[in-house]
């Protein structure tokens, strides 16, 4: 399997980061690690060996890059709007650094011209990450693999809410969102599947509530619930990537 290291100053965090590329060609996958999680999780987890038909035959080359929870959703003693803020200049690194590097990366690679659509994929806190980048950003993300994520601020900030923490808070924007919003229509064009198990360590509750909102707004992704043996860990996530990214990748 192809893979390439990364590392450069990123002017959103003001700091040097890194990133770990894996698969020579195919459509362009976003990896948000779990937790408190490294860009080279995706390998030392083994995800690529469970995608590595697809990025090996040259379905699919992802992109793995380094969370900041540590400083954000996981940093409880911190000052919630420094957190906050310090998280929208992750995000900003994402949009404006990471999906453009990663766009130029699969023209060159699939000799594309243009700005192709990113598929955005995360597990665990990673996967609330992943859901909340598509929902903000039809624009650039035009696939969506999110499992056993927390769609609700509130896992990170305990009841805080400012403007910001909102704009992060998917079971609070989208129960706003009118129902003639222009975002609307772009989810409907793209595919997204947000899956959880109902067995132990997982939370289904976060996922049906965001179920329940998409359905009112009439935002058709795929929502999954695995069932009450399905565990909040590594083996499912691995069958669950393996099952749903042939139907994101047609």
């Amino acid at each position: 399997m192809y893979t390439e290291y990364f590392t450069d100053y990123s002017q959103a965090l003001g700091c040097q980061i890194e990133c770990k590329l894996y698969g020579h060609v195919g459509k362009p996958v976003l990896y948000i690690p779990c937790q408190d999680g490294r860009f080279y999780d995706f390998e030392n987890f083994h995800m690529s060996d469970a995608l590595s038909e697809f990025l090996e035959t040259g379905q699919m080359m992802v992109l793995s890059i380094d969370t900041i929870d540590k400083e954000t959703w996981s940093n409880k003693g911190g000052d919630p709007r420094w957190r906050i803020e310090r998280y929208e200049s992750w995000v900003r690194y994402i949009t404006d650094e990471a999906v453009p590097f990663l766009r130029a990366l699969a023209n060159e690679a699939n000799n594309w011209e243009g700005y192709p659509g990113v598929m955005v994929f995360g597990a665990s806190l990673g996967a609330t990450h992943a859901v909340n980048l598509f929902l903000r950003r039809p624009d650039l993300f035009d696939r969506l693999l999110a499992l056993s994520g927390i769609y609700t601020a509130d896992y990170g900030f305990d009841g805080y809410m400012d403007d910001l923490v909102y704009l992060n808070s998917p079971v609070h924007y989208m129960a706003n969102m009118p129902a003639d919003h222009p975002f609307i229509s772009l989810y409907n064009q793209k595919k997204g599947v947000i899956c959880v198990g109902q067995g132990p360590w997982e939370i289904p509750d976060s996922t049906r509530e965001l179920d329940a909102i998409l359905k009112s707004k009439g935002i058709n992704l795929w929502v999954d619930y695995w069932g009450g043996d399905v565990r909040h860990d590594w083996d499912w996530w691995y069958r669950q990537a393996a099952y749903f990214v042939p139907y994101l990748l047609d």
